[in-house]
């Protein structure tokens, strides 16, 4: 009998072992480093938002979580990546709205789809800002559509690449305001600051965390808010209604995603995680000084959203034939 019940107990554990390996492995979750890939290069509001998330993760999960920046080829490079990584919550992206909006709609042979991507979380929603360079002589949005129709085709806007953001904010601009703003790609938010505060480019249509800095120290001229609101932090700033063009509305966003078909528990836990961090009073008050909006939303909530701008974003550029050739 004692033997028998030895062997029993034996079998039972082996076979508890057999059936939910998997259900370990996400007990155990994290046991080792996690690397957050950034589809962007350092210094842009993907980075910057992704950095502030990274730091208190690695407090909450009790493991490091890398920032890898993965920035160029429109984001694709970055979120190729992750799509194929193994889905075991060990490789996660933080990306950018336009890379995950507007890709799907311009590029034929994509080499990912958001199929092959999984919501985590919301990072934060960043109203976009309408910033000129210094040498621009103009000191309202007005001012700037006056001289920009007195000079069509003279000035230029800067974007993060083909279908970014910056580059349909742009091409609204043009639209809405009836001036000849010339584009001009570069390969990331940080490149663009850095031109723009040099004068090299005229403008650019930005959110916030990419310029808060130097709008404070006066090294550009931010126009108008392209909001409904103005921003706490930086309440001397119009919105887009006030300063003359209320036709002109537009919103970013960074969002952490995983490779399809993570385990739920891990995305559930990833989630609850950068929740938690949201309501942070150091993350709440950086948010504010940045200029983003943070949101307590669910994996689900965040993926219903992203299938809605999904869907936005490519009837806008198939609306404004926006291509990679722009």
């Amino acid at each position: 009998m004692k033997r028998r019940h030895l062997l029993s107990l034996a079998s039972a554990a082996a076979g508890s072992m057999i059936a939910s390996p998997g259900s370990q492995a996400q007990g155990a979750y994290p046991d080792r480093p996690i690397t957050l890939v950034v589809a962007a290069p350092p210094g842009g509001g993907t980075d910057i938002v992704g950095r502030i998330f990274a730091e208190h993760l690695s407090k909450e999960l009790g493991q490091q979580v890398i920032v890898d920046n993965k920035g160029g080829g429109n984001g694709n490079i970055a979120t190729a990546l992750v799509a194929k990584a193994k889905p075991d919550g060990y490789t996660l992206l933080m990306q950018y709205s336009s890379f995950h909006s507007a890709n799907p709609a311009m590029i034929k042979n994509l080499n990912w789809s958001p199929k092959d991507l999984t919501g985590v979380a919301m990072g934060a929603i960043a109203p976009q800002l309408i910033v000129i360079a210094k040498k621009v002589p103009a000191d309202n949005l007005k001012d700037f559509i006056a001289y920009a129709k007195a000079n069509p085709g003279k000035l230029n806007y800067a974007s993060f690449g083909p279908g970014s953001v910056a580059h349909i904010g742009g091409v609204l601009l043009n639209k809405a305001a009836g001036i000849d703003l010339v584009h001009i790609p570069y390969k990331g938010a940080g490149p663009v600051s850095a031109d723009l505060v040099a004068g090299q480019v005229d403008l650019a249509v930005m959110s916030p965390p990419s310029l808060a800095s130097h709008i404070r120290n006066g090294n550009v001229k931010a126009l108008a808010l392209a909001s409904e609101a103005r921003l706490p932090t930086f309440p001397g700033i119009p919105t887009t209604a006030e300063a003359g063009l209320p036709s002109f509305i537009f919103d970013a966003w960074y969002g952490m995603f995983a490779p399809a078909g993570t385990p739920k528990p891990i995305v559930d836990r990833l989630n609850a995680a950068m929740r938690k961090i949201s309501k942070f009073d150091a993350v709440v008050e950086r948010s504010a000084q940045l200029g983003v909006v943070l949101k307590d939303w669910t994996p689900e909530q965040f993926d219903q959203f992203v299938a809605t701008e999904g869907e936005v974003w490519s009837k806008l550029i198939q609306e404004n034939k926006i291509t990679l050739d722009e």
